[in-house]
């Protein structure tokens, strides 16, 4: 029997009963959707991460405070004290960091703010006036406060967009006065609405980083130091003399017991890529096991299949049909009914996946971009394909091994 009548033949028996056909599909139509969403959405959640990183400048370099988080038990580092001011006066010296640009102190943490009878839970970030060129940070209304408010930790504040509305509404925020841990800060600026960013500045308060340990949070160090390098090539330079500057001043001789951590911006781009790769494929594989149960399902359709047909694979025998055609007529069968569960599944997978990135995009304000993962519509392909063949077997083994007289007396 020559391949082309084989395949009619399968499809002509897959059409006889459509019902059967689309309900035994269904597990692997489920399965590659999944693996087509997650994949199309991790992929989302990649570049928008990236971009946002990305962001803050191809030269940027983070110092840390405590050792390089390495996991979740790690978490409790970024409370560590090890970078102080003598560092960052060291760090500041031309002579110790020449291939840096800039360095900025920043240090953060949570308060809430109270206007009359209104109060706001807001993020505190205490830093220079270069975070407004660091982090792209247009000001809408007002103005940045400057070194010389750092100098007499002047109790200004710069408040997101969200800030503002929660606190003064409609009003012009510029020049009020609202309270924070007991002290009055007074509004110089109010930021641009940013929507969900790396960091959510809607919902944050900047001031100068001095009155923020006096006055806000009581600490004495820094949470993080952000350095600009003066161009991209002397990146791993500077970050070379940041540490070699702070294990001098930290009295640390074995790099392995660093107090501190340097990141680049290539380095955070490169690892949260990483992270966000495993668990994509970790979701993904997890969807795939209904690829699986999607498998067993057809098999057991295809061996009430056979069952039922016994009558017809007699007569065709009798009339004669060979093992290989009986075996070719049902595994053709069990591939076509996968392979078109593949194909719809990557469909509705990249349907889902475009209204979801859509509905993000318009309803959140986040810059979320549509990705279809041609790589995991190849692999859904593929392995739609590959379990028709291994699940439908079986039973096709079970169909061409009947005897055609025994088969016809069969009632």
């Amino acid at each position: 029997m020559i391949i082309k009548h084989s395949i009619k033949t399968a499809f002509r028996g897959l059409e006889t009963n459509r019902a059967r056909s689309l309900l035994t599909v269904l597990g692997i139509v489920i399965g590659v959707m999944s693996i087509i969403l997650v994949m199309s959405l991790g992929q989302g959640a990649q570049s928008l991460i990236l971009d946002q990183v990305k962001g803050m400048g191809t030269r940027t370099i983070i110092v840390g405070a405590g050792r390089e988080p390495t996991g979740p038990s790690d978490a409790a580092q970024i409370f560590n004290d090890s970078l102080k001011k003598r560092d960052l006066d060291l760090l500041l010296r031309k002579e110790n960091t020449p291939s840096s640009k800039y360095i900025m102190p920043l240090v953060f943490g949570a308060s809430s703010a109270s206007y009359q009878s209104d109060t706001f839970n807001l993020t505190i970030f205490g830093a220079s006036p270069l975070m407004e060129n660091i982090f792209d940070m247009p000001i809408k209304d007002g103005s940045f406060f400057t070194d010389e408010d750092i100098r007499a930790r002047a109790k200004y504040v710069v408040i997101g967009n969200k800030v503002k509305k929660e606190l003064f509404g409609s009003d012009d925020a510029v020049g009020r006065v609202f309270k924070m841990k007991g002290h009055n800060f007074r509004v110089i600026g109010v930021l641009a609405e940013r929507g969900q960013d790396f960091f959510n500045f809607d919902e944050a308060a900047i001031i100068p980083y001095t009155t923020a340990q006096d006055y806000v949070l009581g600490i004495k160090h820094f949470n993080r130091l952000i350095v600009e390098a003066e161009s991209e090539a002397l990146i791993n330079t500077a970050a070379e003399e940041i540490k070699l500057t702070l294990r001098e001043s930290h009295d640390i001789t074995d790099p392995d017991k660093d107090d501190f951590f340097v990141i680049t911006q290539v380095d955070l781009a490169g690892r949260l890529s990483s992270i966000t790769s495993v668990l994509t494929i970790f979701l993904a594989a997890v969807a795939a096991i209904s690829l699986v149960v999607g498998g067993i399902g057809i098999m057991n359709i295809m061996l009430v299949s056979v069952t039922e047909r016994t009558k017809e694979i007699g007569l065709r025998k009798a009339l004669g049909a060979t093992y290989k055609d009986i075996l070719t007529q049902f595994l053709l069968e069990a591939v076509m009914l996968t392979g078109l569960g593949g194909l719809i599944g990557i469909l509705l997978g990249a349907f889902l996946s475009w209204v979801i990135s859509n509905s993000i995009t318009q309803f959140t304000a986040i810059a979320w971009t549509f990705s279809f993962p041609i790589s995991a519509a190849l692999l859904g392909i593929g392995v739609s394909g590959a379990i028709g063949l291994i699940f439908g077997l079986y039973p096709a083994r079970k169909a061409a091994r009947k005897s055609p007289i025994e088969a016809l007396r069969y009632e």
